[in-house]
């Protein structure tokens, strides 16, 4: 059994989302990004499908150039390859489902 948690231990970075492995599964790696108001994430595309929830806060995501405001307890699927970017418009703490076939570096070599 692997426990973790959302809220413990977060950090903000004052110039880039904080990206920390929360939990490997024989199947998934869970990760959560804390992004100050303001931060973003560029458009990028994930090699396997995603599930991304927004635990706290609030961001505007872009899907394949359509913006989507989510909120607290919102919930996205996308499928392999379909670019997407983030802004966030309030401190958020998210929550990404990754593949074990993905790995954390892409996610952080998103903005560098």
């Amino acid at each position: 059994m692997n426990t973790a948690s959302l809220v413990e231990n977060i950090t903000y970075l004052e110039n880039k989302p904080a990206i920390t492995v929360l939990l490997k599964t024989k199947t998934s790696k869970e990760i959560r990004i804390v992004m100050k108001k303001g931060q973003t994430m560029k458009e990028h595309k994930a090699p396997y499908p995603i599930v991304i929830e927004l635990f706290e806060g609030s961001i505007d995501f872009g899907v394949e150039g359509e913006k989507k405001s989510l909120k607290k307890g919102d919930l996205i699927a996308l499928d392999e390859n379909v670019p997407h970017d983030l802004t966030c418009t309030s401190d958020c703490i998210i929550r990404l489902s990754l593949s074990n076939y993905d790995s954390v570096e892409r996610v952080n070599n998103v903005n560098n």
